[in-house]
């Protein structure tokens, strides 16, 4: 069966994969995962030499290697905490920490001698903590703008529930990235944060579909007695289910490039700061767009007086309709073949369903 047939099945509500009634599951598998990645923030984060203060040297030898730098870091500070990666156009970055006791004129003229080079071919930039404390501020200042103005966008558009989902979700997906990031010992720089609010926005925009067609799915559905708001909900998500994982495949192609080949078989360690956070962030972002925001949005739904009703209705009916095939001797209506039937009540407007379709299924009409 073909992807394209498979998607057309989910959004006719032929198939259905029941993501907002397994919610506990999912809410289960978050819950583990923020545990992990708040176990590795809290053993700290990496820091980059644009957050923490210290002297950067660009060094340009043809043959020069990551490890014949990284030596010699290591001779001149007496220690391995010197970071050296290479830039991509064939020089060699090394990152010494502010809390270094070797000055930076000193340590340029070591670092010449070692690696047979002239002082004048070491470019040095020194970072002071002050400059690294501005920008951890302006960091954190941006992603908390970005948060509220998504909070009020998404109350304004949609509503608050959606709004509180969608914000969980996008502090669901950072709290993972940033806690990878400390696992893994990956170091944070400003390309680190930039790749944070791109998965940010990226989490956002997916959420945002799903949660638009949720919205036309639902709209008017206390006016009817088939379907609960969670099954409509769930269908929306259904019909959007292929869209996000393609979206999601085609955007990790990409970025897997950038991670695996750029940063790990060319040893450019610079694409690291931004693909990781690329990487795992769009994952993220797909999973809880799916796992997270919707069922939560169902949850929060279903706790309304109007939406208490309608489930109430949609239960008494269904147990007539059970009642009444037990009576006549036919096999009672699951509840998957009554949602399928209740296909016709998404879109624009509710439409009523004809009582001679048989065994439920959806008439195609929209």
């Amino acid at each position: 069966m073909s992807l394209r047939n498979i998607g057309h099945r989910l959004y006719q509500g032929e198939v259905s994969f029941d993501f907002v009634g397994k919610r506990k599951i999912w809410y289960s598998i978050s819950g583990i995962i923020v545990v992990v990645a708040a176990i590795g923030l809290a053993m700290g984060l990496h820091l980059g030499i644009e957050f923490k203060g210290g002297s950067v040297y660009t060094v340009q030898k043809p043959g020069l290697s990551v490890s014949q730098a990284q030596d010699a870091a290591n001779k001149i500070t007496g220690d391995s905490t010197a970071v050296v990666q290479t830039t991509g156009d064939g020089k060699i970055r090394i990152q010494v920490s502010s809390e270094e006791k070797v000055s930076g004129p000193a340590f340029a003229l070591e670092l010449s001698k070692d690696l047979g080079v002239q002082a004048k071919d070491i470019d040095a930039q020194v970072i002071g903590p002050s400059w690294g404390q501005q920008i951890s501020q302006k960091a954190l200042l941006g992603l908390v703008i970005f948060m509220v103005l998504v909070t009020v966008y998404m109350a304004i558009a949609f509503e608050w529930r959606m709004a509180l989902a969608a914000l969980v979700a996008l502090i669901h997906d950072l709290l993972i990235t940033i806690g990878v990031y400390a696992l893994v010992g990956f170091e944070v720089t400003p390309g680190t944060v930039i790749g944070f609010l791109t998965i940010l926005g990226y989490s956002l925009y997916d959420t945002v579909v799903v949660f638009d067609t949720v919205k036309e799915n639902t709209r008017g559905i206390a006016k009817q007695n088939k379907l609960t708001y969670s099954e409509a909900a769930n269908h929306g998500l259904n019909q959007t289910l292929v869209r996000s994982i393609n979206t999601t495949v085609v955007a990790l192609l990409p970025v897997s490039a950038l991670l695996f080949i750029g940063g790990g078989l060319l040893g450019a360690g610079t694409l690291n700061d931004i693909s990781l956070a690329l990487f795992i962030g769009l994952a993220a972002g797909a999973y809880s767009s799916i796992c997270v925001a919707t069922p939560l949005l169902a949850q929060l739904k279903e706790q309304t007086p109007e939406m208490r009703a309608l489930a109430k209705r949609v239960a008494q009916r269904r147990a007539a309709d059970a009642k009444a095939a037990e009576a006549a001797g036919d096999a009672p209506q699951t509840a998957d073949e009554d949602g399928a039937e209740a296909a016709a009540v998404v879109g624009q407007r509710i439409q009523p369903v004809g009582k001679a379709r048989s065994k439920g299924r959806p008439s195609g009409k929209r």
